[in-house]
């Protein structure tokens, strides 16, 4: 059986949909390939790559890009983890299904570091709950 194509795309690919990619490998990379893009490229948050070091995935060799730099890939899913990529999101070729859930952007937190991290905990937290009961396979 052929693989499906997951794609998981956010405004700059930095920290909700790259751990997104690496919670979706873990839970369903057997069955899926998983990419993860941005409508624009922002670079990988460190928090979010400390906050993912904490449940032992490492995405430090990821890199923030683009959904244009992934057009070579057919879809057969698209998920969306943030309001703003669901508006923007091209057109893709082919004829995938779509799922879309908000989730907050930690990035956008200020305050002191603990601050940060626990909002960084949180939203990590949610996406991994989200990426363990997704049912990607219908």
């Amino acid at each position: 059986m052929k693989k499906k194509n997951i794609l998981v795309l956010c405004t700059g690919n930095s920290c909700r949909s790259q751990m997104a990619e690496a919670y979706l490998k873990l839970y369903h990379g057997k069955e899926c390939n998983i990419y993860s893009a941005g409508v624009e490229k922002h670079g990988i948050n460190p928090f979010a790559i400390g906050i993912l070091m904490e449940d032992s995935l490492d995405i430090s060799n990821h890199y923030s890009k683009t959904i244009e730099e992934l057009d070579d890939i057919s879809f057969d899913l698209l998920i969306t983890v943030c309001d703003h990529a669901n508006e923007v999101c091209p057109v893709l070729p082919g004829n995938q299904s779509k799922i879309h859930h908000n989730f907050k952007d930690p990035s956008k937190m200020n305050g002191s570091s603990s601050e940060i991290i626990k909002a960084f905990r949180e939203t990590r937290d949610e996406i991994k709950e989200f990426c363990r009961n997704i049912n990607i396979l219908s």
